[in-house]
């Protein structure tokens, strides 16, 4: 049994987003993954995405050995040695040599609500730099959204967030959109999932 940190959020709702990543995605591509955690998303997304390779970061940089722990533990090939990256950092990564490459999908869970507002329009700027032509940003997380009534579990997550970190909460979706719209970017898939969260899917705009 792998002593290696363990999410219960990040294995309830691998399978549904893997659903809907298999849906939206082409049969191959580059992915780059903002704040892996754990290293569960970029392990079962790989395998659930074969033709796709898979660069794991995270802001945090003792995240980095489990997430590299977890991926040889599952003997894939296909994913890349996690990198530390600063979403607020003018290179990506933050650390080491700049990335080379574009990526077709860049996927990012449950970070703008347990981050500093700013980085929001650093997501969505980073973006914007590195994505290939046609590739797409996808976020997971919650939302607040005008004219749709908001979960009593997410107004209370939101309420005990703001009251430990100020400047965390979950974000108006509306302001969300306005961080990429300044980047090039707008929304142009808005899927709902388990637990009054949504997968957005963002594109440059034509």
């Amino acid at each position: 049994m792998s002593n290696l940190p363990f999410s219960p959020a990040a294995d309830r709702n691998k399978a549904p987003i893997l659903e809907r990543l298999q849906a939206i995605l082409p049969a191959q591509g580059a992915a780059l993954e903002i704040a892996s955690g754990t290293g569960q998303h970029a392990v079962w997304f790989a395998a659930g995405l074969p033709g796709w390779h898979w660069q794991p970061t995270d802001f945090e940089a003792q995240s980095l050995p489990a997430i590299d722990a977890r991926v040889s533990e599952s003997g894939l090939t296909r994913v890349a040695r996690a990198r530390r990256l600063d979403v607020l950092a003018p290179q990506w990564p933050a650390e080491g040599p700049a990335f080379s490459t574009l990526f077709d999908a860049i996927f990012c869970a449950n970070m703008l609500h347990i981050a500093p507002w700013a980085t929001c329009a650093g997501l969505m700027q980073g973006a914007a730099r590195h994505l290939a032509p046609g590739g797409v940003l996808i976020t997971y997380g919650p939302y607040l959204e005008n004219g749709v009534p908001t979960a009593p579990g997410n107004l209370a997550f939101d309420a005990s967030l703001r009251a430990n970190h100020p400047d965390w909460g979950i974000r108006q979706l509306a302001d969300v959109t306005e961080q990429a719209h300044h980047a090039g970017l707008t929304l142009q898939q808005r899927h709902a999932m388990p637990s009054n969260n949504l997968l957005l899917v963002w594109g440059r705009s034509t």
